[in-house]
């Protein structure tokens, strides 16, 4: 399983990138032992954490946290590097057969389930039953989970919610939307005075696209994977999303958005230049740092339904995982050093870093008073609790079926990205467009299997 798996990733990451390759050393697999045994132990070795932190705050934390683990640890070394959510998919996925990976990463639940398939991390539940398995959601655990095993542990939480500028809702006299047609009757009508109504993105190297079109097909009842992992985007639900999600780029978007990525997508709403975007609380820190005058005129609802008594559902939670790799020599130190990672203060620190953007993944934090204290948290109370009931409502894109490698290709690989710009740049038609990019998914998936 392994070598094919290994085989037909690289192929299919070829069908989205062009490879590059990656630093670091090759060691041997090591399984580790129990995490809270080590602490009686004289911690000794190197590793690398590679994390997804690009943002200075949440950086100065985790190097603050190594700092202290290095200073009580004279013996170990941490060396840390920095990469994007789409740098650090390249880089491990082409540097897996060579063994240029880190000790210890973050990564997105659809890498994870890519990451155990290629057997590239090992478990970790001495870890998870150290800090206390009951202080963690069972579905953030579990996906990460294989065979009775738990390979990945949550660091913390969002989810996708409906951002929205209160003060351009007012002057229009519009309600906050409930619906997508309330919705994009709202983003047409405040696409003026250099505002746009909401930007849609869709460049291929995010997965930008595919989140905005699994939030109309989840509403619909729908998924973009079928019963038997099989992409589905010819479905009723996805030609109307699509059909959908065009006619706000034509009206509500600016062209370029057929390029943006995720952090072009959000500095609109940031600088104030959208209406409305679609994101996690990290919006509150991104217009607090660009557009300070702006921050009393931001708030957040659940996602748009299609029919207003629809039941309220959840379309993307992310639950963001820390893993040990199979080739740290030192799985040790990793777990070591990740446990000191949720210490009440550190880990309270960390979440303070970008406040509503990164909910607790463990109880016995967000009823603190260090917590409670923080000015934005009790700020922005009601879009916390928003955003809370989205976290137990949804799910990472394709995992309303279980955590599988499909769901992970679904989101990496920019193939409905590529569609909606053929469609936009070339004219294609929509069904034939989405055949032809379920065909490529369906093909990429079989490559695997």
């Amino acid at each position: 399983m392994k070598k094919r798996f290994l085989s037909g990733l690289l192929t299919a990451v070829l069908v989205a990138s062009t490879l590059v390759g990656c630093g670091g050393s090759q060691s041997t697999k090591s399984n580790g032992s129990d995490a809270g045994s080590q602490e009686a132990k004289e911690l000794d070795g190197e590793i690398t954490f590679w994390h997804s932190f690009t943002q200075g705050p949440r950086l100065e934390v985790i190097q603050k946290a190594a700092d202290n683990f290095m200073q009580e640890n004279p013996k170990v070394k941490i060396n840390i590097e920095t990469f994007s959510w789409g740098d650090f998919y390249t880089k491990w996925t082409t540097g897996l057969a060579s063994g240029n990976v880190p000790d210890m990463s973050t990564a997105l639940p659809s890498h994870v389930v890519e990451m155990m398939d290629s057997e590239a991390i090992i478990p970790v539940d001495d870890l998870i039953d150290d800090i206390g398995r009951d202080r963690f959601a069972k579905t953030a655990l579990s996906e990460g989970e294989k065979d009775g095993k738990c390979y990945s542990i949550p660091l913390y939480s969002h989810a996708q919610v409906m951002w929205y500028r209160k003060d351009l809702l007012e002057a229009a006299n519009l309600e906050v939307p409930k619906t997508w047609d309330e919705f994009a009757t709202a983003a047409k009508a405040l696409t003026k005075d250099g505002v746009y109504g909401c930007s849609f993105p869709c460049g291929s190297n995010d997965l930008m696209a595919t989140r905005f079109l699994n939030f109309y097909v989840r509403s619909a009842g729908g998924s973009l994977l079928t019963d038997d992992l099989k992409a589905n985007l010819t479905s009723k639900e996805a030609i109307d999303g699509i059909n959908f999600w065009l006619d706000i780029y034509k009206n509500c978007s600016p062209k370029d958005s057929v390029n943006y990525a995720v952090l072009d997508q959000a500095n609109l709403y940031y600088q104030g230049k959208t209406a409305f975007d679609f994101n996690s609380g990290f919006q509150i820190s991104g217009v607090k740092t660009n557009s300070p005058d702006l921050i009393d005129q931001i708030s957040c609802a659940p996602l748009p339904k299609i029919k207003a008594d629809d039941p309220d559902y959840g379309a993307e939670t992310s639950n963001i995982p820390m893993v040990v790799w199979a080739n740290s020599k030192h799985p040790e130190i990793c777990k070591a050093f990740m446990k000191t990672l949720y210490d009440t203060d550190t880990y309270t620190d960390f979440l303070a870093a970008t406040p509503v953007g990164m909910l607790p993944a463990i109880t016995g934090i967000s009823d603190t008073e260090k917590y409670k204290s923080n000015e934005t948290i009790q700020k922005f109370a009601s879009e916390e609790k928003t955003i809370e009931d989205a976290v137990q409502r949804g799910t990472a894109i394709g995992f309303e079926h279980g955590p599988s490698v499909q769901a992970g290709l679904l989101t990496s690989q920019g193939i409905i990205e590529g569609m909606f710009q053929d469609i936009i740049t070339n004219g294609t038609d929509v069904k034939a467009a989405a055949k032809a990019a379920e065909d490529k998914l369906n093909e990429i998936f079989a490559s695997v299997q």
